[in-house]
């Protein structure tokens, strides 16, 4: 009798532990987080003269920008502030005043299913290859695409995952770069995203304007990785277009080597043309040691007339050699 009752408890025991200790654990992965993440970069640049493209621009020994991100996630929903300090920073949100000049993202999201999501608040842009993050990029310098933007939105958005391989984005935003409200009445601008294994088409429409965006990228090894990127852009006042080609090498577990080679188009006075074409090309060596990443990187850009400037004065050319740090956390 001593023994059978031993023996249910020795039982009753076991299966409270494996019943009561599953749950605990299972309840524990849904305890909400809280984190804190983010980069800090700094550069020299060769040259005090740049193309018109953003970031990395600046002279000499050059500071880039910290980067702090403070992230909640809970069961359901959550936030994420992401703030800027510094000329990239600053060259980021172009588009704020006030005490919103170093946000760069801020927005709440909540998660109606496992494949539906919403989005409200500023977040940067969904259309193309490249992001204000230098850990994010591999080359430390950004394209002519890029540049051009935009940048970020502030708007809702719903991401619907309609497959493993298949995804869809429908956004209602505000004018491009108008972080902090609509300056425009109600004339609000339409986004969308089509994912189709790992390939993206993007479209940004609204106020005269239309962006149709492709931004995508195969595995041809375990080594070799081609990204590439096609954008095209026109309202009433200038068109552009172009395409780019990031192929990545990785050499080591530590260095990897890449290039873009960009081709584009300007056909009005937003930035650096007139009308004119431009070819960019870039190779950019990133060696990683921990969280610090170095990146030596030799640029060299032609234009189709003298649309750059250098000592000489107007010219058709440019190259620079630029050598950056980032370290992530």
């Amino acid at each position: 009798m001593k023994n059978n009752l031993s023996s249910i408890l020795t039982f009753s025991t076991i299966v409270a532990f494996l019943v009561f200790g599953g749950m605990t654990s299972a309840q524990a992965q849904e305890e909400p987080t809280f984190s804190v993440s983010g980069t800090v970069d700094s550069y020299y640049r060769s040259s005090e003269y740049a193309p018109g493209t953003s970031f990395a621009n600046l002279n000499g020994f050059s500071l880039g920008m910290a980067n702090i991100v403070l992230s909640y996630e809970g069961e359901k929903s959550g936030f994420v502030a992401d703030l800027v300090y510094g000329p990239r920073g600053a060259d980021a949100v172009f588009g704020s005043t006030g005490s919103s000049s170093i946000v760069n993202q801020l927005y709440v999201y909540y998660n109606v299913s496992d494949s539906f999501t919403l989005t409200l608040g500023n977040f940067n842009t969904f259309l193309g290859y490249e992001v204000i993050s230098p850990a994010a990029n591999f080359n430390y310098s950004t394209s002519y695409m890029f540049s051009y933007g935009p940048f970020s939105h502030t708007g809702l958005k719903a991401d619907i995952a309609l497959s493993d391989d298949v995804s869809l984005m429908l956004g209602v935003l505000n004018t491009t770069d108008a972080t902090e409200s609509q300056p425009v009445g109600d004339d609000y601008m339409f986004g969308a995203q089509l994912g189709l294994y790992g390939q993206y088409i993007n479209l940004l429409t609204g106020q005269g304007a239309t962006q149709i965006d492709f931004t995508g990228g195969l595995d041809f090894s375990d080594n070799f990785f081609l990204g590439v990127n096609a954008t095209s852009y026109e309202d009433d006042a200038i068109e552009f277009s172009g395409v780019a080609l990031y192929p990545q090498v990785a050499l080591s577990d530590a260095f990897t080597l890449g290039g873009r080679f960009e081709a584009f188009t300007e056909n009005g006075a937003l930035g650096a043309f007139g009308d004119g074409d431009n070819t960019s090309i870039t190779l950019t060596g990133s060696f990683t040691s921990g969280n610090m990443t170095i990146k030596p990187e030799f640029r060299v850009d032609t234009a189709s007339d003298a649309y750059y400037m250098d000592a000489d004065g107007a010219t058709d050319s440019l190259s620079s050699f630029v050598l950056a740090a980032i370290y992530s956390f």
